[in-house]
């Protein structure tokens, strides 16, 4: 994954939830952030727009943290079928 995608993937986030970029890492879960569900919605329409992509609703329903988020946008960009995207670990 590259560095372009988890700055955007984690700028998205930041301005979603009015946090600081640089308190979100690869490896921050929700819980840690204070995401929550409806939260979690928002980040993902946002992303859609942000990478004219479709995420799953399956999929969505997995996802617990940022690595989850980058490695799922990163598939779909990539033209990944819809159950290629994130998956809980």
């Amino acid at each position: 994954m590259s560095d372009e995608l988890i700055l955007r993937v984690r700028t998205v986030i930041a301005n979603t939830q009015r946090i600081p970029v640089e308190k979100i890492t690869i490896d921050s879960t929700f819980q840690e952030l204070g995401i929550d569900s409806m939260d979690g919605v928002n980040i993902l329409f946002a992303l859609e727009n942000e990478f004219d992509i479709t995420i799953p609703d399956d999929a969505a329903k997995q996802i617990r943290d940022v690595r989850q988020i980058i490695e799922g946008v990163e598939k779909l960009m990539a033209g990944g079928t819809p159950d290629a995207a994130p998956a809980a670990s």
